[in-house]
């Protein structure tokens, strides 16, 4: 009996946390054993919360998936102050994993930052860890988990700061998210071994029938032949994208005339959102938090993490959707503002993608570098993903998009007169392995970056990948240089397009450890950020030993990525399995027959990856063999080959050549040279690819593999030693 009052307890309070109405109800798994303390309380200035990090389970699309959540709500509670006030925050961990919350936007003390080991230590299991920082602004933010991939899984809220003398005017809170079925972490395994699974299920595979169905033969094949692989906009397929938790969510409360304040978070993981309304233009009044003098837009991109305060009117005693569209339009997710009948937004068409691959490979050069053909481009003022719009090819309808050149500050945001240091970041990536990193190098990779107290900071940033970076400073608001003198407005998250340059600056006034990285969850974990490190800081507590908790924020990039593929055929099984980071990796494969003329052959390379674009892979390995022959066989330089019985260590080189050919050169022990070329997953069709080898050992392979699921394929192959074959083929 005792023990159900207190589950009772518990869920009146995590219903009570409910930031507001339309937040997804929830089957907990996991719920503390003691009564919880109370959410909210007040005592003169001081504004005390107590957050509930659980495991739950959440069914957004009719099946159970693992997921978590604070106080039992996805997204988490919002959290509510007033400019002057002192926050205090107790996160207790009832997890069996360490955790984390960052403040995303917030001018706090470093120490309460919540990167864990580097700013912050981690919440350990069963822990409570306590923050308090003076609330010294006011705007839209958000909090979440800087943990592992704890974001995606569900950690995350709405954070509202109000005015000292807050106008009185309706609003509601927005946030949004995305929402995969799949486990986060196999989502940044699959993007590392770059899985297709993803485009085939968004219909944007681009394959080579597609594209002499659409007439871009010519245009898939120069794609290829700059070793491209398909033209996307975004890494990952999601099942849901979720406003305050929901596919749709209605906020009837409003009636005709009433001019609704939005406050728009993009708390997705890695989704940008095209914001488009119904009933009025989008009147942006504010932006990361602060205020921007007034515009006026048909439609908006938010970028993820980035925050804006948006003005609507509900123009008659109707619902109008307020629709959020993913950029890579495949799903989209509305609030209806107002009650009665709906009156929808005419949704976003499908992108052309051919289109878009046309202009890349325009603009991108055979080393891999971008070519911008003579335009500066800057605050988002030429989306290159335009000519794949219909919506502005097709049509003569004219459509005002939001820039950063728009924005204007209501006040002069000058830095003060100081000494001034300048950093150039270029933006770097290869898609192919899904390396993303800032001078081609992790942070792993490079030092922090001293910087000193008084002085100003002014970033170049410049994009030479074909994906957006949303670029998020910690602790500080910087001026985006956009045009407008004295009145930049100041943000704390730039997001940068493929080929652009862009210029920010902020002034040095904090102590200690700063990260600056892309808010894209896959991209950050990748490695795609630095660190800034104020000179002569004083120890952080939080972090009593500095060096440990650095090699904890290089594991991160650092992480070893496995990938499987298993053949089980008619003739046998071929297959490898490769574990690889950014920069090395262990590859071994294998061929075994059904006999001992089939014979079998096991192969293993170990090396790194060379270059930007890591086009090269010297490597050392070995290679045993065996097959029964009744005569001796001699490759294409009249060597006998050994075949029947090899035992050999190598040395060699891959090299990918254009239309993504992969070329090997190797010489083993026993003096003999091998020269192989192949090709693996050539996309014929959305389901269907081609894979073939040669080399000059006089061994060839070619065979076919149709996609079923992500981990299923059927497959036929045909072996120069083992024959034809048919059968399944194991992806992991």
């Amino acid at each position: 009996m005792k023990t159900r009052l207190l589950l009772l307890l518990n869920l009146l309070f995590s219903f009570a946390s409910f930031s507001q109405a339309g937040n997804m109800s929830m089957e907990m798994e996991d719920i503390a054993d003691t009564a919880r303390l109370q959410f909210y309380s007040k005592t003169g200035h001081r504004v005390i919360y107590h957050l509930y990090i659980t495991d739950t389970t959440v069914s957004y699309t009719g099946k159970k998936r693992k997921a978590l959540a604070i106080n039992g709500s996805i997204p988490a509670p919002t959290l509510t102050f007033t400019e002057g006030d002192t926050a205090e925050i107790y996160v207790h961990n009832t997890m069996m994993m360490e955790t984390s919350i960052h403040w995303h936007g917030i001018i706090l003390p470093n120490q309460y930052d919540g990167v864990s080991y580097l700013t912050t230590r981690p919440v350990k299991m069963g822990e409570t860890h306590y923050y308090t920082f003076p609330v010294v602004q006011n705007g839209t933010y958000w909090y979440h988990s800087h943990t592992m991939m704890q974001q995606q899984s569900g950690l995350y809220g709405a954070i509202i700061i109000h005015k000292k003398e807050e106008p009185s005017i309706k609003e509601y809170t927005l946030l949004l998210s995305d929402w995969t079925n799949e486990n986060p972490d196999q989502v940044d395994r699959s993007l590392h071994n770059a899985t297709d699974w993803y485009g085939i299920r968004k219909g944007s595979t681009q394959s080579y029938s597609e594209a002499i169905r659409d007439g871009h033969f010519k245009t898939k094949f120069i794609n290829e032949w700059k070793r491209m692989t398909a033209m996307d906009v975004s890494d990952v397929y999601y099942d849901r994208f979720l406003s305050n938790g929901k596919a749709e969510n209605q906020a009837p409360q409003f009636k005709a005339g009433d001019q609704v304040k939005l406050r728009i978070i993009n708390g997705s993981s890695s989704t940008y959102f095209w914001i488009q309304y119904a009933g009025s233009k989008l009147s942006v009044i504010a932006n990361d938090g602060k205020d921007v003098e007034p515009v006026q837009v048909d439609r908006m991109i938010i970028g993820v993490s980035e925050t804006y305060d948006v003005m609507v009117t509900v123009p008659e005693n109707k619902s109008f959707e307020f629709l959020a569209t993913s950029e890579d339009r495949t799903k989209s997710t509305s609030l209806w503002l107002g009650s009665g009948v709906k009156v929808s937004q005419e949704p976003m068409p499908r992108l052309k993608y051919f289109e878009g691959m046309k202009m890349m490979n325009g603009m991108m050069k055979m080393n891999g570098d971008m070519n911008d053909m003579g335009m500066k481009m800057s605050l988002q003022q030429m989306d290159m993903n335009t000519v794949m719009y219909p919506e502005i090819n097709d049509s003569a309808k004219a459509i005002t998009t939001l820039s950063y050149a728009m924005l204007r500050s209501p006040v002069k945001t000058v830095l003060p007169d100081s000494p001034e240091r300048e950093f150039h970041f270029d933006l770097t990536g290869n898609m192919n392995r899904y390396v993303w990193t800032i001078g081609n190098k992790t942070v792993s990779e490079t030092d922090k970056i001293i910087i000193r107290k008084g002085e100003n900071i002014k970033i170049i940033l410049y994009n030479g990948t074909m994906m957006r970076h949303p670029m998020h400073l910690h602790g500080h608001f910087f001026r985006v240089l956009n045009g407008q003198g004295d009145y930049s407005p100041l943000k704390s998250v730039i997001d940068i397009m493929p080929m652009e340059t862009d210029t920010l600056e902020f002034a040095a006034t904090k102590t200690g450890d700063w990260f600056f990285h892309c808010h894209i969850l896959y991209h950050m974990m990748s490695g795609m950020g630095r660190i800034f490190s104020y000179e002569n800081s004083p120890a952080n507590p939080e972090v009593p030993d500095p060096s440990a908790g650095l090699k904890k924020i290089y594991a991160d990039d650092r992480k070893i990525h496995t990938m499987a593929k298993i053949g089980l055929e008619s003739n046998g099984s071929d297959g490898e399995l490769q574990f690889a980071n950014t920069r090395f990796q262990l590859q071994t494969e294998w061929r075994i027959g059904l006999n001992s003329k089939n014979g079998y052959e096991w192969e293993s390379h170990l090396g790194r990856y060379i270059g930007k674009m890591q086009y090269w892979f010297p490597y050392i390995g070995w290679d045993i063999r065996y097959r029964k022959m009744k005569e001796p066989e001699k490759d294409i330089f009249r060597h006998i080959t050994d075949k029947d019985n090899r035992k050999s260590f190598c040395i060699g080189i891959q090299y990918t050549l254009p239309l993504l050919l992969k070329a090997d050169a190797r010489l083993d022990t026993d003096g003999k040279l091998r020269f192989q070329l192949g090709r693996e997953d050539l996309p014929v069709s959305k389901r269907l690819r081609f894979n073939f080898m040669v080399n000059t050992d006089r061994e060839w392979m070619t065979g076919f593999r149709y996609v079923l699921t992500k981990y299923f394929s059927v497959s036929s192959h045909y072996d120069s030693d083992m024959g034809v074959g048919s059968g399944i083929t194991i992806t992991y």
